[in-house]
């Protein structure tokens, strides 16, 4: 579940769904949504085309941190059809405001926008609270709709309050008091099991907004797959695209960091502001991050090295200086490439392949990230963040839908030297990396804190 559906309150572990139309009183939708995460409720909003002129998407997904529903035709990062997944997994509906437009058109099935078509495909409970001006409340066919909803479709219709209206006039036509809005969807949900108490069945989380906690930082990251050549237009390569690792470098620029993007072979384009460093094989990867990894005087040149790319475990012991003719058969022999993030890893702690102190390490010590692909299970990663040496390693299954190489979302597990695990759900890539980096500044915040007892000066002697 979401933070706001593990809190306590009434609607604790629900998801509810927040239809709003193109009323005056909109922007009391957006308090209706904090009174109802307040009571524990995950909510998902959905607005009419002319709902958004009057308040804007950003503020409701910025606080329901889900994607907010628009487009009939528009999908989920993950594919999903957005008002379907939330017509099938909330536990109520709430429409607030309501028009009397928006009312005639449920009232007749007409899906004309998101909102009447998320519960015409639902079997949730639906709450209507309306707001208009006097005389459209009262007139016969407003009337005859609300009767409709309410007696033939079984809705609950929170009747609109008296007062001054947008009009200048005062009467009926207000949108009902928040607080009885909410004790409506209560009761419309009684004491019902939750429809999907799963996320995965829930729209995605988007990610919320951050501080600039990198500011100052120098972040490093690399993306891509590299490839191994055989012949001047053959190479071993891998399915990396590069979008993980470039969601990482976008994430850490939002976040204030100064950021190194070193692009293997990207099929998505860097994000602007970062300083690019293109390379193509494990060889001109080891050499751009060792050049980085220093700077000027010895010390460490980035606070944050994350290892995103796809690094060919394998290459031919012996590259062909022209085109390999076509024949009956190739056989290759392969030797295996370096371990690029161990060696940087090892320069970082002082360290020989044994494990010796041998020299003296980086300070202030750089946080070290990895990526583990695996197939199958993710039984082998905590080794490899042991051998690699890095105080995160985040691992997930290439071949589960939608966890695997080029696509917009990831399901990872963050191991970290300690022993810890932390296993995330299907989220995007944005998402994933705003978690791992969550975790990367405490380990920045916590270097910080200890107290140096002096400078070391580290010695320009590096492993091979």
């Amino acid at each position: 579940m979401t933070g706001a559906a593990l809190g306590e309150g009434r609607l604790a572990g629900r998801l509810v769904g927040l239809g709003v139309t193109g009323s005056i009183a909109a922007y009391k939708a957006v308090e209706l949504l904090r009174l109802l995460r307040a009571e524990g409720a995950d909510v998902a909003v959905m607005l009419t085309p002319s709902a958004t002129r009057f308040v804007g998407p950003l503020t409701f997904a910025a606080l329901s941190r889900h994607p907010v529903e628009t487009d009939l035709m528009e999908l989920l990062p993950d594919g999903r059809i957005g008002h379907i997944v939330v017509a099938d997994g909330a536990d109520a509906i709430v429409v607030a405001p309501a028009t009397a437009h928006w009312l005639g058109s449920m009232a007749n099935g007409l899906a004309g926008d998101v909102v009447t078509a998320t519960i015409l495909a639902s079997s949730a409970p639906v709450v209507v609270a309306p707001a208009m001006d006097g005389d459209m409340w009262t007139h016969p066919a407003t009337r005859a709709n609300v009767e409709r909803l309410r007696d033939g479709f079984g809705y609950t219709v929170v009747p609109p309050a008296s007062g001054p209206l947008a009009s200048g006039q005062s009467g009926v036509g207000r949108l009902a008091e928040l607080p009885a809005i909410v004790d409506a969807v209560v009761d419309a949900v009684g004491d019902a099991p939750v429809r999907a108490p799963d996320p995965a069945r829930r729209p995605p989380t988007t990610s919320p907004v951050r501080d600039a906690d990198l500011t100052g930082r120098h972040v490093v990251v690399s993306a891509g797959g590299t490839r191994e050549p055989i012949d001047p237009v053959r190479f071993i390569g891998n399915r990396s695209t590069g979008r993980m690792g470039v969601a990482i470098a976008a994430a850490a620029l939002d976040r204030g960091a100064r950021v190194t993007l070193v692009a293997a072979n990207l099929e998505v384009p860097a994000p602007d502001g970062a300083v690019v460093v293109e390379v193509g094989s494990t060889a001109e990867l080891r050499t751009a991050l060792h050049r980085l990894t220093h700077a000027e005087g010895g010390g460490p040149g980035f606070d944050v090295l994350v290892m995103a790319a796809a690094v060919a475990d394998f290459r031919p012991n012996a590259t062909a200086e022209s085109k390999l003719e076509r024949g009956a058969g190739l056989t290759l022999e392969l030797e295996p490439t370096p371990d690029v993030l161990a060696q940087i890893a090892r320069i970082v702690h002082g360290t020989d392949r044994t494990g010796e102190v041998t020299y003296a390490p980086l300070l202030p010590r750089p946080v070290l990230v990895g990526f583990a692909a695996e197939t199958g299970s993710l039984d082998r990663a905590a080794d490899k963040l042991r051998r690699k040496g890095v105080d995160l390693l985040v691992a997930n299954d290439v071949a589960e839908a939608g966890s695997g190489f080029g696509t917009d979302t990831n399901r990872v597990s963050i191991l970290d030297a300690d022993g810890g695990r932390d296993d995330l759900p299907l989220l995007a890539k944005r998402e994933v990396a705003d978690r791992l980096l969550d975790r990367v500044g405490r380990l920045l915040d916590a270097r910080d804190a200890v107290t140096q007892t002096g400078p070391q000066q580290p010695t320009h002697a590096e492993p091979a």
